[in-house]
């Protein structure tokens, strides 16, 4: 019976992770994806857009 209490952590450990996958890519797309991507593309954008400002007092 050691083997069995042996292999029992990994074995919930494996059925978590596949879980934790299986709900990462249901929840990929879907309804609120152009919500998602708006928000990422107008975060890129503002930084871009700092990161390419000319810097005050001469540079």
């Amino acid at each position: 019976m050691e083997y069995v209490s042996a292999l029992v952590p990994p074995v919930v450990m494996a059925v978590f992770f596949i879980g934790l996958i299986v709900t990462i890519v249901k929840t990929q797309g879907g309804a609120n994806k152009a919500k998602e991507d708006a928000a990422v593309d107008a975060a890129l954008s503002s930084a871009e857009s700092v990161r390419q400002s000319p810097k005050a007092g001469g540079a």
